[in-house]
């Protein structure tokens, strides 16, 4: 009787509980799939029903919405990160919990694996109170975890130095618009105000309220892939993006990190045949927000990746189509090219939702900056010869090259997301990759400048290779590595070679192909062919440069980007002066390693970049300066505009201060510098640091110049050319060989200068100065040039790039 009595209580508290559980939601609005949930319209509220404990699914979360200001980087549609996760019940609570994946026992011994779990930390994302349960199921309020800032807007604000935020929940609500449920994924968004003081002019200027910043955030739980997903090992040659873990299981005698690339999954219906359409295709969706002509422009860009997979044997296996109206990009279940605007320009980018156990990809998403290609316009703009001098809609060619520009950001954001890294050695082997970044294409053809080559059309020949890297079929009976090292053995035997990132960059990069934003394969006779072409522009622009009607303002900016023509090609010129030829190659692939380049490359490339050092060179003809009048009222300058040190005036001086410090910032650097002493200690034969700065020296203050303001630009570059020595000198990065090095040119130069009376007088007794007070307190000394701010250049399409 008793047992019956405790029986009949246990079933009347479980009927019980069954009826709270259906009584607090019955009148809610449902949403079924992957997790079903209900939104009280009344309480601002999400309950979610939690059928799956211990079982792990992806969370994903991004901006819905965006701050618009390139510098603070918070973009619509910005993917914010991607995790395993799992639910795990303890007492009266649900953990949501991030498992450790970067340390891993892959073994079927379960005791193996758990004492790995034990032995490096997890993370309990969030902890909900159980507000209902019955068998197997558990219903939570979902709201304070939606109402949170996951995505780290404050972090980020606070980082930047634009002021101090934090969420105000009473000014934070769900957002329902796209708070959607499918059966391998729910969507949820919540519209987050984020409440503060401002510092500076950067939130204030895109903002209405600077006080009250309103973010819409999305967050995606999402099924994980179905088995039969094949890792892919990683190779450095093979220009993969890729994952990395320590396996503990793995044996002594073999690497414990394991490295495969990321991919999406693609598989032949026929694996047999030759050509065979693809079990499911990989399809990327545009912003169907995005206008023409750039809408017809970014889905041809996109499509030359179709080629590739052509030649690996799917067919069809890369489609590109515009994104269903009703559907939302963030939505995991499509890949995205969207169309972002911000306040000024910027980077554009490729990230992808990959899957962090095996690194298959789930959605690509790629944002595209909107201004980006109004700096191509403007490029041609400033280089045709008097475009608008009979018609101000002669807009046709500028317009053409900006969109041939726009083909090539689509296609290259895209490999982003499909697993590409960039090649920056790319130019050198003839323009083989859209995974480089590419400077217009201009020649000099019977005096004129042509436009017919400025980007190139479709993928390159290492395009080719990485996709077949990463997605080719490996053959039958074909060990997976043979098969991968007979691809990079095939880019070898055809001279393409893959550089990323860090070894291109001017700051330090030293590698002799990898360059951003150049042309062909010999920077320094590019270099040279760049100022040919830059002087022919200079000497054609006029006032028909601009439109009827539009300010003489307006025509300075469109100069800027003409005036700093040869920006990036110098970048890539002063990579040669201590640069070096290598390769990420491997024991047994027959590259090179590593070589110091030949002695006359380097002289030929210093010889190139004292051009960027000459008057003649840099300044503006006296002529070309009636241009440009002081700003017109409603015209003040900007990021992208001159600077000047004349008020209110055009700084003919300032712009080739700003010009030259372009280039000696870069040859002067404390790592280049070192790389100097090391290869001539090496080989005596070879370009040394003190070779660099006496010709530096001879070439610059030790010239002159019989006209007046031919003498005064000079004299603005050479006492740059000092101040940079000086630097070189007292740098805290500067090896003692690089400073006893640049105090003894400093040491020669003085006496030089006191020996030369009648030379420049004025300009010789400051430097003088200059050096008498650097020698009396070296120690005090800092860099302090009054040398206005160079304008934004990179992107061309300012100086900011995981994947760009």
């Amino acid at each position: 009787m008793k047992n019956q009595l405790l029986l009949s209580l246990f079933l009347f508290i479980s009927n019980l509980s069954i009826a709270q559980f259906s009584e607090q939601t019955e009148n809610l609005e449902k949403y079924e799939g992957f997790f079903n949930f209900h939104y009280s319209e009344v309480e601002d509220k999400i309950l979610l029903e939690v059928d799956k404990i211990d079982t792990e699914f992806l969370y994903v979360h991004f901006l819905t919405t965006g701050l618009g200001s390139n510098d603070i980087g918070l973009d619509r549609g910005q993917l914010g990160g991607t995790k395993v996760v799992r639910f795990e019940k303890a007492g009266n609570k649900l953990l949501l919990v991030q498992p450790n994946l970067d340390f891993r026992a892959e073994t079927d011994n379960e005791l193996e694996r758990r004492s790995v779990e034990q032995a490096f930390v997890r993370s309990v994302l969030h902890s909900f109170e159980i507000e209902e349960q019955e068998e197997g199921k558990y219903l939570i309020d979902f709201t304070p975890f939606l109402l949170q800032d996951a995505h780290g807007v404050s972090r980020r604000l606070q980082q930047g130095g634009h002021g101090s935020y934090r969420v105000n929940r009473d000014k934070s609500v769900l957002a329902l618009e796209n708070t959607k449920a499918f059966p391998e994924n729910v969507e949820f968004e919540a519209l987050l105000t984020f409440e503060g003081e401002p510092s500076g002019r950067t939130v204030r200027s895109v903002a209405p309220d600077a006080g009250n910043l309103s973010l819409i955030q999305h967050h995606s739980f999402v099924k994980l892939p179905e088995d039969g997903y094949e890792k892919r090992i990683f190779d450095p040659r093979s220009g993969a993006i890729s994952i990395s873990y320590m396996d503990y299981s793995t044996p002594v005698y073999e690497p414990i990190t394991k490295r495969y690339i990321v991919r999406h999954r693609l598989e032949k219906k026929n694996p047999e045949a030759a050509l065979s359409e693809p079990v499911a295709p990989i399809i990327y969706y545009l912003d169907p927000g995005t206008p023409e002509p750039v809408r017809s422009a970014l889905l041809d860009g996109a499509k030359w990746w179709n080629e590739a997979y052509e030649e690996i044997g799917f067919k069809d296996a890369f489609q590109v189509k515009m994104l269903p109206e009703d559907a939302d990009p963030l939505d995991v279940r499509y890949n995205v090219i969207q169309w972002v605007h911000r306040s000024t320009r910027g980077w554009s980018y490729g990230a992808s939702v990959v899957d962090p156990r095996t690194g298959e990809i789930i959605k690509g998403h790629v944002s595209l900056g909107s201004l980006r290609i109004r700096q191509d316009f403007m490029i041609a703009q400033a280089l045709m010869n008097k475009p608008f001098s009979e018609n101000d809609d002669n807009h046709n060619q500028m317009m053409e090259m900006a969109l041939a520009r726009i083909r090539q950001l689509s296609a290259h954001e895209v490999g982003h997301t499909i697993g590409f890294a960039h090649n920056f050695a790319a130019s050198a082997n003839s323009k083989a990759s859209v995974m480089d970044y590419p400077h217009p294409q201009f020649e000099l053809k019977e005096g004129e400048i042509d436009f017919s080559n400025a980007y190139d059309t479709g993928i390159g020949e290492w395009d080719k290779i990485t996709v077949k890297y990463s997605y080719a079929d490996i053959p039958e009976n074909t060990m997976e590595k043979a098969f991968l090292n007979s691809v990079l053995t095939e880019a070898k035997e055809r001279g393409l070679q893959f550089i990323s990132d860090s070894d291109a960059r001017a700051q330090g990069g030293a590698h002799v192909n990898a360059h951003l934003w150049d042309n062909r394969g010999d920077a320094a006779e590019e270099l040279k062919e760049v100022l040919k072409i830059r002087e022919k522009a200079i000497d054609n622009f006029s006032e028909d440069n601009i439109r009827t009607g539009e300010a003489y303002s307006v025509l300075e900016d469109v100069f800027v980007p003409l005036y700093f023509f040869h920006r990036y090609q110098t970048e890539a010129t002063v990579k040669i002066i201590g640069g070096l030829d290598y390769n990420y190659a491997v024991k047994g692939d027959g590259q090179t390693v590593v070589e110091t380049l030949d002695r006359k490359r380097q002289e030929d490339a210093l010889d190139a970049l004292m051009l960027t050092l000459k008057s003649e060179t840099i300044a503006i003809p006296k002529q070309k300066l009636k241009l440009f009048p002081p700003r017109a009222f409603g015209f003040n300058r900007s990021r992208e505009s001159f600077k000047s040190n004349t008020g209110v005036a055009f700084d003919a001086l300032g712009a080739p201060a700003t010009a030259s410090e372009m280039t000696l910032t870069l040859l002067l650097h404390p790592q280049r510098a070192a790389r100097l002493v090391q290869q001539k200690a090496i080989d005596g034969g070879q370009v040394g640091l003190e070779e660099v700065l006496e010709k530096l020296i001879s070439g610059t203050i030790k010239t002159s110049q019989n006209d007046a303001y031919l003498q005064e630009v000079q004299n603005a570059v050479n006492y740059n050319v000092l101040q940079y020595i000086m630097n070189l000198a007292v740098h805290k990065n500067s090896t003692p060989q690089v400073k006893a090095i640049s105090n003894l040119k400093i040491t020669e130069l003085r006496d030089w200068l006191k020996k030369n009376r009648n030379r420049n007088k004025a300009a010789r007794l400051q430097l003088l100065r200059e050096i008498e007070a650097f020698e009396r307190n070296p120690a005090d000394f800092e860099l302090k040039l009054n040398v206005p701010k160079i304008p934004d250049g990179s992107p061309i399409g300012s100086y900011i790039d995981l994947r760009r």
